[in-house]
């Protein structure tokens, strides 16, 4: 039993990269740094628009925090 589990080892081991799938690059075209296209010619209004997004986002908590100081103060 003992002799007959590195053949079985080999053989399971031979299946798997037999069945594997084959991993290439596709040909789609140009390559992109965005999952997206921008729309035309208009990257200054996206960078309006992303800036916008993001600094509205990371400056919530500083103006929560910021109420938050001030309300307690004034109590």
């Amino acid at each position: 039993m003992l002799a007959r589990a590195p053949q079985n080892l080999r053989s399971q081991v031979a299946r798997i990269r037999a069945t594997a799938p084959v991993r290439y690059a596709h040909g789609h075209g140009e390559y992109h740094h965005l999952p997206f296209q921008f729309p035309g010619n208009k990257r200054a209004a996206f960078a309006f628009k992303l800036s916008a997004f993001l600094i509205s986002g990371f400056s919530i908590p500083f103006l929560a925090a910021a109420f938050q100081l001030k309300k307690a103060g004034a109590a």
